[in-house]
């Protein structure tokens, strides 16, 4: 018989119908000999190749094979040969994913990573109103045990998958807390937990964050460490609680930061101008799309400082480029990442698992590519780079003591009360910036008040702005 004919498992009438279903969803058809594109032809001897494949590993192989493992397995083959930021995800991983992307899940509220040394489940630092937090689960404490099983060589996945679950089910773990000698059980009942993604300086008394760095220049300092579902709402809100509190100045944190929904970064840059280009996207199937800023909902008028670093990418490259491009803030630190690509994640399976694949490409408001190529070099235009009299890199060790600063100032019901010599290099070089562009504008509020003659412009004494490894650690 041909062995074209057949294909034991998968018969050519299977085949046929599954190239039908295939060539439909796709959308082809037929094409002349100079398309690009391939023909159905071409298709469909690629689909019989490999169904054949597959038949014959599920015929022949020695060891009997999960056929949903092999396909899951071709389409992750698939999906690597594109690019680095395309991916296949699968059923298991799918609801980790939207948890990422919304950072809301079941669980008890606490940020916990394995320490390097002990092998153990350290708290690094719980959720303030969370059921952890009101059992009494505090920074330091170490989770000996979930379910009385212990945690000792537990990896950082099992015990965050172990401490997340449906929320109004119970979860036993063996604390020990800071300072004391024996393990306490603590039955703690999980809740819609949301982590959120708007930061300030330091945690301070009554589980707030203080966000004023300067009170006597009134210059705030947020941190914003993802861009989820919620965090230009989240943004908006704390940024009018500090204007309502007198602040005159901001430094914008974005270092470390890996980027997130598109549609955040829009809104986030359009409550800083109020007319112009925010970004533009352009696929190789869909037409050239611009957002440009309205002028309802944008904020007062005050100083900003920017700061990025490596570790900068996506979303945070769309704001910092944005704000940069209009002259709104001075852009202080590292060139960024360069990831210039956007994703759409699909659903496949009726939803049961998606695949995450770039579709378009994204431009900042002067036109410059953001995208660094396998093949860029420094030299090529990419990334956002910092103002000329901004750029300052960490070595190794400040980004060491960084770290280690920044773990501490993040814990929540801690007792850390010694002060550290590490002086962050951006905060301080924004904390020039914006003194600066205060004493700058002071004279000219002054000057518009007494003549009355309506809106002075902004000044910039600068002149206009020119066009990580760390400890895993994870919420649970």
């Amino acid at each position: 018989m041909d062995r074209f004919a057949t294909f034991g498992l998968f018969p050519i009438a299977r085949l046929a119908l599954a190239f039908a279903i295939v060539i439909s969803a796709l959308g082809v058809t037929p094409v002349r000999a100079d398309d690009e594109q391939a023909s159905d032809e071409e298709m469909f001897e690629l689909f019989r190749e490999f169904v054949e494949s597959v038949e014959q590993i599920d015929r022949n192989y020695v060891n009997q094979v999960d056929r949903r493992v092999l396909f899951q397995a071709a389409i992750r083959g698939m999906v690597k040969e594109l690019d680095p930021y395309s991916n296949y995800i699968p059923p298991k991983k799918l609801d980790q994913f939207t948890q990422e992307i919304e950072q809301e899940f079941g669980g008890i509220g606490i940020q916990v990573q394995v320490d390097p040394r002990s092998r153990r489940l350290v708290v690094t630092s719980p959720l303030p109103g969370t059921p952890a937090y009101r059992g009494g689960v505090r920074a330091g404490d170490i989770i000996m045990e979930i379910e009385g099983e212990s945690t000792e060589d537990f990896t950082l996945e099992d015990a965050v998958a172990r401490l997340k679950g449906k929320p109004g089910e119970a979860v036993t773990i063996g604390v020990l807390h800071k300072g004391e000698d024996e393990i306490e059980t603590i039955e703690v009942v999980r809740d819609i937990i949301q982590v959120s993604t708007v930061l300030g300086d330091r945690y301070g008394e009554g589980d707030h964050w203080e966000y004023f760095i300067d009170d006597d220049e009134e210059i705030a300092y947020v941190r914003l460490t993802h861009f989820s579902r919620r965090s230009g709402a989240e943004l908006r809100g704390v940024l009018r609680e500090l204007l309502d509190d007198g602040m005159k100045g901001l430094i914008l944190d974005l270092r470390f930061n890996p980027g997130g929904l598109l549609d955040q970064a829009r809104q986030i840059c359009d409550m800083f101008i109020d007319s112009g280009v925010i970004v533009s996207t352009k696929g190789r199937n869909t037409p050239e799309r611009t957002w440009e800023a309205r002028k309802g909902g944008t904020l007062p008028e005050f100083p900003v400082a920017v700061l990025v670093n490596r570790f900068s990418a996506s979303a945070s490259e769309i704001v910092s480029a944005c704000l940069q491009d209009h002259e709104r803030a001075a852009v202080i630190g590292e060139r960024t990442w360069g990831k210039g690509s956007v994703q759409n994640v699909i659903d496949l399976g009726g939803g049961s698992s998606a695949l995450k694949l770039t579709t378009a490409s994204y431009h900042r408001p002067s036109g410059k590519n953001i995208h660094r190529f396998p093949d860029s070099t420094e030299d090529d235009v990419w990334g956002v780079t910092p103002d000329e009299e901004y750029r300052i890199r960490f070595d190794d060790g400040q980004l060491r003591s960084y770290l280690i600063e920044r773990r501490r100032r993040d814990v929540i019901g801690g007792d850390d009360t010694e002060e550290s010599s590490f002086k962050d290099p951006h905060i301080e070089a924004g904390l020039k910036y914006l003194r600066g562009a205060m004493n700058a504008e002071a004279p000219a509020e002054a000057e518009k008040k007494a003549a009355s003659i309506g809106p002075a412009g902004r000044l910039n004494p600068l002149g206009p702005v020119m066009l990580a490894p760390t400890i895993p650690s994870s919420a649970a």
